[in-house]
């Protein structure tokens, strides 16, 4: 069985490392890593700006218990349980949206666009509405 001094170890453990993967996580959205250094030429100056983003999914358990196992006529034979558990994950990303250009005629914000990620919305609103008009079918029948 787990004692009270076990316990609170775990607990302070598992607190530390919670801690310590939430704040590599969040250092990922500071504002270096969200804006590049600008990138100087005469009299032009290139920023890009990103997208970041990250998640962080942690789950935990401990138990107890007791084992009361009793043939007929003997002591109740008992056996302690305890138990513990944890895990976690998480993840980031980023990637380029836009480039902001600053040069004597003034600035000028550009997005940048994604093809893959356009593609794959067409695709996906492609499959949504062949399986509507599936089903619609299905329904008017």
């Amino acid at each position: 069985m787990i004692n009270e001094n076990e316990m609170s170890s775990m607990v302070e453990k598992i607190t530390s490392k919670s801690n310590e993967t939430f704040d590599r996580l969040m250092s990922i959205a500071e504002v270096d890593k969200v804006f590049s250094q600008p990138v100087v030429s005469g009299e032009y100056t290139v920023i890009t700006a990103a997208e970041v983003g990250s998640g962080l999914g942690l789950g935990f358990g401990v138990g107890a218990g007791m084992d009361e196992e009793k043939a007929e006529g003997e002591e109740p034979k008992v056996d302690g349980g305890s138990g513990g558990g944890g895990g976690g994950g998480g993840g980031s990303f980023s990637r380029p949206v836009a480039v902001i250009s600053i040069s004597p005629y003034g600035v000028e914000v550009r997005p940048v666009i994604d093809i893959t990620k356009i593609g794959l919305a067409f695709i996906t609103a492609l499959g949504g509405m062949f399986i509507m008009s599936c089903r619609m079918r299905r329904i008017s029948k």
